[in-house]
């Protein structure tokens, strides 16, 4: 059997950059001719130091596959992170990067995938699932889905006033934002950690049992909440994850 091609490096000019939270920035690359995804898959980001010395890290895309204008990547700034440093304190629009992309193919989701479908994020874990929330959107799609976004603090939400405005819309998509670390939460926001009584809540709210569950965080997040929807009953063959750090 022939082994499957590699992919190639590329180098993408930065388009825009845009503070998303006290630690989360996005930024935009052009878009070449012919680079198509799929939501949910990631790309991995390559820099090179004068000396020769490399740093790679891999980011999920936040774009819809439809967004013909960039490439939406948000990036974390991490205490201890080469590439993210670079992206938050030295990048400027007009920097070249380079680019090998997209990657994976488990972890994806399409509007003629079956429903409904329950997407779980913890902190930056949502960028790949607004990349599918987008995807519906953009296909003006009603699939029935639901995103239940667990972070520490209102500040710390990413992407709040598109998520809002989509769930208002009333074609089906529902947003359950819930603040772990806010004594007060805002209109709208939950309080505490995903538990099995909210979980039970959004998806009585889809109207029937996910098809299709994906999960994203970190390590123990994306654990806790896979934990949850085995318990509730949800086949282990109808859940995705993807996490991060250690």
């Amino acid at each position: 059997m022939d082994n499957p091609p590699r992919l190639a490096w590329q180098e993408l000019a930065i388009s825009r950059i845009e503070t998303r939270t006290p630690r989360v920035r996005s930024v935009w690359l052009e878009r070449p001719a012919g680079f198509s995804f799929q939501a949910g898959q990631h790309v991995d980001l390559r820099l090179t130091a004068p000396d020769g010395y490399q740093a790679q890290r891999s980011y999920s895309i936040a774009s819809a596959p439809e967004d013909a204008a960039g490439i939406e990547l948000a990036i974390e700034r991490l205490e201890e992170g080469e590439v993210s440093y670079f992206l938050h304190e030295v990048a400027a629009v007009g920097d070249t990067l380079e680019l090998r992309g997209p990657i994976g193919g488990h972890f994806v989701w399409t509007v003629s995938d079956p429903a409904p479908v329950l997407l779980v994020g913890g902190g930056s874990g949502v960028v790949p699932l607004l990349s599918m929330v987008r995807h519906r959107a953009r296909r003006g799609a009603a699939t029935p889905m639901a995103l239940l976004q667990s972070d520490r603090t209102a500040a710390d939400v990413l992407y709040p006033d598109e998520l809002a405005k989509l769930a208002a819309a009333g074609d089906g998509f529902r947003w359950w934002p819930t603040l772990s670390r806010e004594p007060s939460p805002p209109a709208g926001f939950g309080h505490g950690r995903i538990d099995a009584q909210l979980l039970a809540r959004v998806i009585r709210a889809l109207g029937a049992p996910p098809a299709l569950t994906f999960v994203c965080g970190a390590n123990r997040f994306v654990e806790a909440a896979t934990t949850l929807l085995l318990d509730h009953g949800l086949p282990p063959a109808s859940i995705r994850t993807e996490r991060f750090g250690g």
